[in-house]
């Protein structure tokens, strides 16, 4: 009988003469096949799928410029497309203003209005608005406008909730399908007094009540500091001498 016999092998997995023919008498086990042909494969389709989509996130303007980049079918469908999710909006926008609420229409204004669409509700200050529930109304007016596909409602604290304290308002109830998703108490969990509409949108990001596609969610004011950045910038040479100049004018007529 024949009696297996130990070979010393110190990397098994090396591409060598000695090693091939152990793998073809079974001594080692076949060597497994390397991974570098899936990986490559896998970014190539990642590279195909990134270009494939490149035109995703720009609006009717940013595709206009691209005319002289882009294949005139290719660059004619995305147009398409935006004015598509353009009109779609336009449809859904159906709100487009803050409603005020009263008591007794609340559960109609509110609650059974959530069954079709997300609708939030800002209480504010019932002792003359603090600073905070102002800060919040300008806001509420904002977003009301932008996102006319959901409702903002907004009426006083005591009159939604008899002896609701002065000092926990603003406070922001957000519904949908009947119930209460999110409750923010004051704005110390946003940005104090310095909450904006920004702010506001990611927590509806975070709920799902906003998609991160929506060309709404392009911020006007990103727009504006590229244009400010491409602007030219004076020298420090320059800036001296316009100041120089404008000491030596205010010097004049002073001592005219």
């Amino acid at each position: 009988m024949d009696m297996p016999v130990n070979v010393p092998v110190d990397h098994p997995d090396a591409d060598t003469e000695w090693n091939d023919i152990l793998r073809k008498h079974g001594v080692i086990p076949e060597k497994p096949p390397s991974p570098t042909p899936m990986i490559e494969e896998a970014l190539t389709q990642a590279r195909e799928l990134a270009h494939e989509h490149r035109l995703e996130s720009k609006d009717l303007d940013e595709l206009d410029e691209l005319e002289d980049e882009e294949d005139e079918d290719f660059l004619n469908s995305y147009r398409q497309k935006r004015m598509n999710e353009l009109t779609e909006i336009r449809n859904a926008s159906v709100y487009r203003q803050v409603y005020p609420v009263q008591k007794p229409e609340y559960s109609k204004e509110v609650t059974d209005e959530s069954q079709k669409t997300w609708v939030l509700v800002l209480l504010t200050s019932s002792s003359g608005m603090n600073t905070e529930s102002r800060v919040l109304t300008e806001c509420w007016r904002e977003l009301a406008t932008k996102w006319g596909d959901l409702k903002f409602c907004q009426m006083a604290a005591n009159l939604c909730i008899e002896g609701y304290p002065d000092k926990n308002t603003p406070t922001v109830l957000i519904y949908r399908e009947g119930n209460i998703r999110k409750q923010i108490v004051t704005l110390a969990e946003l940005a104090g007094p310095k909450t904006g509409v920004r702010d506001l949108e990611k927590v509806l990001l975070g709920l799902g009540a906003l998609q991160h596609g929506d060309p709404r969610l392009k911020r006007k004011d990103e727009e504006e500091e590229v244009d400010e950045a491409d602007k030219p910038k004076r020298s420090i040479r320059d800036a001296s001498k316009t100041k120089g100049a404008s000491v030596e004018d205010g010097s004049d007529s002073d001592w005219d």
